[in-house]
């Protein structure tokens, strides 16, 4: 059955087209263009935007094309997500990712009038399996860093890009947008502007004494550029995220790294060295930029033998012999 075919079925289904909203017909794309110009209002990053304009696109291509608001209803949402996971195959986390784009205009739109039923309340994000964030080992770390070509100005960048991810526990957009005005290197500690953090809070990160060491040498490399922003191209432009998502990769299969190298994975490798060095959830929190403990708790995902080693350290038989 052609997608268009599904639309006219979901549409003529039971009777549940829903009736015209009381606002005039409008074509989905429309809307969606409203809703993002309200999102962008809200303040939300570049980054997220351009994720909830991809997004959308999928479900474009799932319907065939644009429709009108008369002819949303809950049945072609759900079977839009029944596409995704059994025609396509997504993951449930994939998925999760487009469901609340989706709900989130929805929302939008029954809010504003141009629906007349809260569609977004009929579905939520897909049930997965607990969280498996995967991290490096402390030899898969030092096997990434000898792979580095310290001698060209790129490598050196990144040799200091990897300690400032590992230290900081800095997101990938959040570390492009580190201004050299925001550095302080004999304090010991980064600021990061309200605009450049997905919170839209600023935070104020510390720096260890070897990670202050060396952002001081790419500090007075790149001081000729005169630029504004700390990491950047050959050229003295800005680096972009992509090419630091890029560069990672590409030295993850050079170093033969069977794992996901990329700016995430460094941040949950980061929040776990943390607390089995002896960090305190607290302080993590604060320094991941996370309201909510329960997000902390999905980056601190320890293996067995990380377990039996704080267990060695911190056994209760330890106190009373």
């Amino acid at each position: 059955m052609s997608k268009t075919s599904k639309l006219r079925m979901y549409s003529r289904k039971g009777g549940k087209v829903l009736n015209t909203p009381k606002s005039t017909e409008l074509n989905i794309k429309d809307m969606f263009d409203m809703f993002i110009t309200d999102k962008s209002i809200e303040g939300l990053s570049e980054r997220t935007l351009h994720d909830y304009n991809i997004h959308f696109s999928y479900l474009l291509d799932y319907l065939g094309g644009s429709i009108l608001n008369i002819q949303f209803n809950k049945e072609l949402f759900k079977s839009y997500i029944a596409y995704m996971l059994h025609d396509k195959g997504l993951s449930p986390v994939t998925a999760n990712v487009r469901i609340r784009t989706i709900r989130a205009f929805l929302r939008y739109c029954y809010l504003n009038g141009y629906i007349n039923e809260p569609i977004h309340e009929h579905f939520k994000p897909v049930k997965t399996k607990e969280d498996t964030l995967e991290s490096f080992t402390p030899e898969e770390v030092k096997r990434l860093l000898s792979f580095v070509d310290e001698k060209s100005y790129k490598g050196f960048r990144d040799k200091v890009i990897i300690y400032l991810l590992l230290d900081t526990l800095v997101r990938c957009s959040e570390l492009v947008g580190i201004k050299r005005k925001n550095i302080d290197l004999k304090a010991g500690f980064i600021t990061l502007e309200s605009e450049g953090t997905k919170s839209k809070k600023s935070r104020v990160i510390p720096i260890s004494t070897k990670t202050t060491k060396l952002l001081k040498e790419y500090v007075e490399l790149t001081d000729v550029y005169g630029a504004e922003f700390l990491f950047l191209t050959y050229e003295g432009g800005l680096l972009s995220d992509n090419t630091v998502r890029k560069n990672l990769a590409e030295l993850g299969e050079i170093a033969g790294v069977n794992k996901r190298v990329s700016p995430h994975t460094f941040r949950h490798t980061g929040a776990l060295f943390y607390i089995l060095n002896g960090g305190d959830p607290f302080s993590l929190q604060k320094i991941l930029g996370h309201s909510d403990m329960s997000m902390v708790r999905k980056y601190i995902q320890m293996t067995n033998t990380d377990v039996k080693k704080q267990h060695n350290v911190f056994s209760p038989l330890n106190r009373v012999f």
